[in-house]
């Protein structure tokens, strides 16, 4: 056995050591207004980011110049470098295919007030005629959540869409504009075993350092909660390969479930990088609305909105408690309009910059919105 499989072994180990340990989750309602939460309000320039047709890019798998923010700019992860803030978005290029049926690529912008952005003129990350395309095409890479580890490398996770299987796929960069791919994260571990299933959505466990978000370690590890129909976590040394944590009968383990009859219950999918703090690890997810049986009354069917959940900072697998009403909901014209009328606030962005958080969301798959808190 490899010294590092038998580290992360007693590292499993540690965290299972409450499994047994029946704990109450408790239900909390927002007016409570709970010192572990985080509060945010719309800004009022909403949406700050929309697409525009007018930029163009060489293709390098078809060899032809596409209009590749035409359709949409959605769903962005953000980090502060040099005071400034720096958002990586999901861009698409074809209005005229439907949902889940265009290229996706990944723009960067930057803005020195968190609020207004300017753009860089071609995607920074994007398929290409590499390794990694049978993964990353035709269906693109979407939705990249971004930390900053302790050395001042940026690590970006993204959904690798070959419209066959959603893989949850790593990249590493120095400056932001040129990535290294490193593949779908789950791709060496348990023998391979995870590498087909379907995966999205990595929050990698960060802490606020000198008013920077970095990557935090615990008990030598990274960890990140990911997945879509449920919560899971998984550990990792170097931030772009991870092992999914296992229950006793070696599935999955689920840290977090839908709730039926409540904001969310057809999924709980991770939203920014979780946050560890002195009450515990704080999880911003996306909540989504079931259609039919099951489904809440409160808000619409299939509905996104976005909740927190509270985690045992001493055992990240341990859920100590769930906000119960969702913080953010479609509310505005936008957000209910677009390419996923049903609404959504889908967040995914989280900086804290000039001493407030900015929480960067997609608003209906078309453009980026903003909410702050003071």
């Amino acid at each position: 056995m490899k010294l590092q499989t038998l580290f992360l072994l007693i590292f499993i180990s540690f965290l299972w050591g409450c499994k047994n340990k029946k704990t109450k989750v408790a239900v909390t309602d927002k007016s409570s207004n709970d010192p572990w939460m985080l509060g945010f309000e719309k800004t009022d320039i909403n949406p700050i980011m929309t697409a525009d047709s007018s930029y163009v890019f060489k293709d390098p798998i078809i060899n032809k110049e596409v209009r590749w923010q035409k359709a949409d700019v959605f769903n962005p992860g953000a980090i502060v470098r040099n005071d400034t803030v720096f958002m990586l978005f999901r861009a698409e290029d074809n209005p005229k295919a439907i949902l889940g049926e265009r290229t996706s690529r990944i723009g960067l912008a930057h803005s020195t007030d968190g609020i207004h952005f300017t753009k860089h003129p071609e995607p920074v990350f994007y398929p290409t005629t590499d390794e990694f395309q049978q993964w990353d095409y035709p269906g693109g890479v979407e939705d990249p959540r971004i930390v900053e580890t302790p050395d001042g490398t940026y690590i970006m996770l993204y959904t690798s869409w070959n419209k066959d299987v959603a893989r949850l796929s790593s990249a590493s960069s120095k400056d932001l504009k040129k990535w290294k791919k490193n593949g779908p994260v789950f791709q060496h571990a348990h023998g391979g075993k995870y590498l087909d299933i379907w995966s999205k959505s990595g929050s990698v466990i960060t802490e606020l350092v000198d008013g920077r978000l970095k990557a935090k370690k615990i008990n030598g590890k990274y960890l990140m909660y990911w997945g879509e129909l449920f919560v899971n976590l998984a550990a990792s040394e170097n931030g772009l390969d991870w092992i999914p944590l296992l229950n006793d009968t070696g599935d999955l383990l689920h840290v977090m479930k839908p709730t039926l009859n409540e904001f969310d219950s057809h999924l709980t999918e991770p939203g920014p990088p979780a946050l560890y703090t002195e009450n515990g690890i704080l999880l911003l997810y996306n909540g989504k609305n079931l259609n039919g049986e099951g489904a809440t009354t409160k808000y619409p069917e299939g509905t996104y909105c976005g909740g927190q959940a509270l985690f045992d900072k001493n055992d990240p697998t341990k859920l100590l408690e769930r906000l119960e009403t969702p913080f953010i909901c479609p509310s505005l014209p936008h957000e209910v309009s677009g390419q996923y009328k049903a609404g959504t606030t889908f967040i995914e962005g989280l900086v804290f910059f000039k001493n407030k958080w900015f929480l960067y969301y997609g608003t209906a798959d078309s453009m980026v919105g903003l909410a702050i808190k003071e």
